[in-house]
C-alpha cells in the first residue's frame, strides 16, 4: 500500500511540474515575433531579438532572458517577468501594466512612454535605467526597487540605493 501512495505521489509531483515546464514550441514562437498571448515562456531566450509590437499579455516569463532585446510597443500586461533579465532592454510603449517584475533586472533599460500602472518592482534593479516619461509609475512601486544616480525618474520621485 506504501508504495502504491508514493507511486502516485511521485507520478503527480511529475505532472506538477510539467506544467510548469517551458513549453519550447511557444518559445519558438515568441522568437519568430509571433504573438504568444498567455504562454509559458519560462526560461525563454529572447535576448537581442527585435519583436516590436509583439503580444505576450498574461505570459510566464519567469527568469527569462530579454537582455538587449527591442520590444517596442509590445504588449507585457499581466506577464510574470520575475527574475528575467532586462538589461539593455528597449521598451518603448510597452504595455507592463499589472505585471510582475520582482526581482527583475532592468539595468540600463530603456522604458520611454511604457505603463508601469499597478507593476510589481519589488526588488527590481533600475540602475541607470531611462523611466523619465512612463506612465503609472508611483513612488509606492519605486520604495519596493532600487536604482543608482543614473537612474532617470518622472519629476518627483525618487528610487532607494541598490546595495
Amino acid at each position: 500500500m506504501l508504495k502504491q501512495i508514493l507511486s502516485l505521489s511521485f507520478a503527480v509531483f511529475l505532472l506538477a511540474g510539467a506544467a510548469n515546464a517551458q513549453d519550447k514550441a511557444e518559445i519558438t514562437r515568441a522568437q519568430a515575433g509571433k504573438d504568444c498571448r498567455s504562454c509559458n515562456l519560462f526560461q525563454a531566450d529572447l535576448a537581442y531579438k527585435d519583436v516590436p509590437g509583439i503580444n505576450l499579455s498574461d505570459s510566464r516569463l519567469r527568469q527569462a532572458n530579454l537582455s538587449l532585446a527591442t520590444l517596442n510597443k509590445a504588449n507585457l500586461s499581466k506577464t510574470n517577468l520575475s527574475i528575467a533579465n532586462l538589461f539593455g532592454a528597449r521598451l518603448t510603449s510597452v504595455d507592463l501594466s499589472n505585471a510582475n517584475l520582482e526581482r527583475a533586472t532592468l539595468v540600463g533599460a530603456y522604458l520611454g512612454s511604457a505603463n508601469l500602472k499597478g507593476a510589481t518592482l519589488t526588488d527590481a534593479n533600475l540602475s541607470g535605467a531611462e523611466l523619465e516619461t512612463t506612465l503609472g509609475l508611483t513612488q509606492t512601486q519605486l520604495n519596493t526597487a532600487c536604482g543608482d544616480a543614473t537612474t532617470k525618474l518622472p519629476s518627483g520621485l525618487t528610487i532607494p540605493a541598490c546595495r
